[in-house]
């Protein structure tokens, strides 16, 4: 038999309990909110995979905008966790640095394989970021692999949600960058994303067509990726250009390779596509 001091000691301990798991702010496993995904899955390349934001050049998952766990960055999936304590440790991020949209399918196959309720997508920069102009992705190739990876999305998971996010602006980033003796020793030492960063400083002409052009591409890549979201149909959100819309200051993407955005750059990153969100 039970004696009543124990009785009161085991009620106790109930309600600590339960004290405990509302102060994590991730919501009550007891009333998970329907309207909230229980599963998710990032796709994307090395901006969603969260390079450079533990501070060196490595992927940094934990940082993501879209499934990030860390404390530094409030993602998608710690929101929706909040609501929906369904969705703990069931968001997948199959983003990959350097990917590309012809990648995008092979993700896609992995988010309906997980049966991902809900689908981020960020890609495209690499596409911009080639060796020279030439090497871009043209726009119809692009919207090609884009449509495939969607379509994948739509037969195998037709009752998800899927946002589609824009990509960021990389001119304004080397406007910005230009005149910050860092950022410009960073870029010349990395090497990184030619096509806009190359000769950082140049006001040649050849060298400010050429980052006209790259800016021009990455907006038509906005087009395609809006289009392809429109025509995918009601379960997809495109995000009005929020993502490339995002005033990236220097305080936002890291030292280490001024491109990618630190924690502070992936919370807000997380921030501004959220509001887009289903």
């Amino acid at each position: 038999m039970i004696r009543r001091w124990h009785l009161v000691v085991f009620v106790l301990l109930g309600l600590l309990a339960l004290a405990c798991e509302g102060g994590t702010g991730t919501g009550s496993p007891e009333d998970p909110d329907p309207d909230y995904p229980g599963s998710m899955a990032a796709l994307g390349d090395s901006i969603t995979a969260g390079v450079g934001s533990c501070g060196i050049y490595a992927v940094c998952r934990r940082n993501s905008w879209s499934t990030g766990t860390a404390d530094a960055v409030d993602s998608h999936y710690r929101r929706i966790l909040a609501k929906n304590s369904a969705i703990r440790g069931d968001a997948d991020n199959f983003a990959e640095p350097g990917a590309e949209a012809d990648a995008l399918d092979d993700q896609a196959a992995q988010a309906v394989k997980a049966k991902a309720a809900y689908v981020t997508v960020l890609i495209g920069a690499n596409d911009a970021c080639a060796r020279t102009i030439d090497g871009m992705t043209s726009v119809a190739t692009f919207r090609t692999e884009i449509g495939r990876a969607l379509n994948r999305l739509k037969k195998g998971l037709p009752k998800s949600r899927v946002l589609v996010t824009s990509i960021p602006d990389l001119y304004r980033l080397w406007d910005l960058g230009k005149g910050n003796q860092q950022a410009v020793r960073v870029w010349n030492r990395t090497k990184i994303c030619p096509s806009m960063f190359a000769n950082p400083t140049s006001t040649e002409k050849t060298d400010e067509e050429r980052r006209e052009r790259v800016r021009d591409r990455i907006d038509d890549y906005d087009d395609e990726l809006r289009d392809a979201c429109r025509d995918y149909g009601d379960r997809c959100r495109w995000d009005n250009g929020r993502v490339h819309g995002v005033r990236f200051g220097l305080d936002l993407v890291s030292s280490v390779d001024y491109f990618h955005p630190n924690a502070k750059g992936q919370n807000e990153l997380a921030d501004v596509t959220y509001r887009a969100r289903w």
